[in-house]
């Protein structure tokens, strides 16, 4: 049977390339680290994968804006190919940076399916400075988004200064309108922050800390899902293993949220594209 290949970008600032390959890998793919300027000389052609991953980091050290550089040079050399990726009913995950990138590219949000218009942005956290904290996400169940279903709630760290999703009020209504908004910041319960700091870490507008196209096959969130990819990532997992002992149920058998999310993603591409 054809395996599953996920494309993880490297090059140039992008750090978390390692940590998304093995996420991949754990939920049943095979991952491909390849740097961008691979793509750029076609000496790795987009085409032969089935899921594009744009990873977390600083990206040209972010001097022009997080995720600017790479937008400009990915769109200018491969703007075609990724938009024949996508038409092709394959899958693209950003994070972070990849986040910041594909709003930039304008694959995201992708209002009326025009993925070459940018109407949002991700700038500045309003605290001032850069958070590291993991964070709870309430999920929209109703979403399209491939990779959170059956996600009610999740954790992931956040590591960024520049997180804060912005938008005008007409289009953060029609992300809403269209389910198009995936994750808001929570507190434990699974209730919206409300912008209440630190459970929203960087003033997004509506708690907004991910969203998708509307296909649910374009993905793109602040927090780090790739980084919760075993029970003990987790800062509270040893209270977690001893309740989980008392509970008489196993610890550490199932998958973390983070590779349920990967996960996701491989199995719709087994069952809808392989």
């Amino acid at each position: 049977m054809e395996q599953v290949k996920a494309l993880i970008l490297t090059g140039f600032g992008l750090n978390c390339d390692n940590e998304t390959a093995l996420a991949f890998e754990l939920a049943g793919a095979q991952s491909h680290r390849v740097h961008i300027n691979a793509l750029i000389a076609k000496k790795v052609r987009l085409a032969d994968f089935h899921i594009l991953a744009l990873g977390g980091g600083f990206s040209w050290g972010d001097d022009h804006g997080a995720g600017v550089i790479q937008a400009v040079k990915l769109k200018n050399h491969i703007g075609g190919d990724l938009l024949s990726f996508v038409e092709q009913g394959k899958l693209v995950i950003g994070i972070c940076n990849g986040f910041q990138t594909l709003v930039n590219l304008g694959l995201l949000p992708g209002l009326d399916k025009d993925y070459t218009r940018r109407s949002v942005a991700i700038t500045y956290n309003d605290c001032g400075s850069f958070r590291d904290q993991w964070v709870h996400l309430a999920a929209a169940p109703e979403s399209p988004c491939v990779f959170t279903k059956g996600m009610q709630a999740a954790e992931f760290p956040v590591r960024h200064g520049e997180g804060k999703f912005i938008a005008d009020p007409d289009v953060v209504s029609a992300l809403f309108t269209g389910r198009q908004v995936v994750f808001q910041y929570a507190n434990e319960k699974a209730h919206p922050a409300e912008g209440v700091f630190p459970l929203n870490p960087n003033g997004s507008v509506q708690d907004i800390a991910g969203i998708c196209d509307p296909t649910g096959r374009i993905f793109g969130l602040m927090p780090h899902p790739e980084a919760y990819n075993h029970v003990t990532n987790h800062p509270d997992w040893t209270r977690q293993k001893q309740m989980q002992i008392r509970s008489k149920k196993a610890f550490g058998m199932q998958d973390t949220k983070g590779i349920q999310l990967f996960r996701n993603g491989v199995d719709y591409i087994r069952e809808r594209v392989l």
